[in-house]
């Protein structure tokens, strides 16, 4: 079982995190270094002849449209909304 947790740690290594803390903020941040490694990885398959650039390029396209959710999701509701601002007749 040790193993096991010390394969995870070497291929899924995650940073401390030291910004202004939240819960959102903090998961967030574990989606973006995920989001890192991820992107790595397809690098690597991509480079070393695994898969093709179009793959690449649709795996990493979802990445990105996963993380944008994520912050959608995490970051941006808790911020203040904004005011309605007057027309421009009015």
């Amino acid at each position: 079982m040790a193993d096991s947790i010390d394969k995870e740690n070497f291929f899924y290594p995650i940073g401390r995190y030291h910004g202004e803390f939240s819960p959102e903020q903090l998961a967030f941040n574990a989606n973006l270094q995920e989001f890192a490694q991820r992107i790595s990885i397809i690098c690597g398959l991509e480079t070393g002849g695994k898969i093709t650039s179009e793959q690449a390029y649709k795996d990493i396209k979802k990445l990105w449209r996963d993380l944008k959710k994520s912050k959608k999701e995490l970051l941006d509701q808790s911020k203040p909304p904004r005011p309605d601002l007057p027309d421009e007749d009015g």
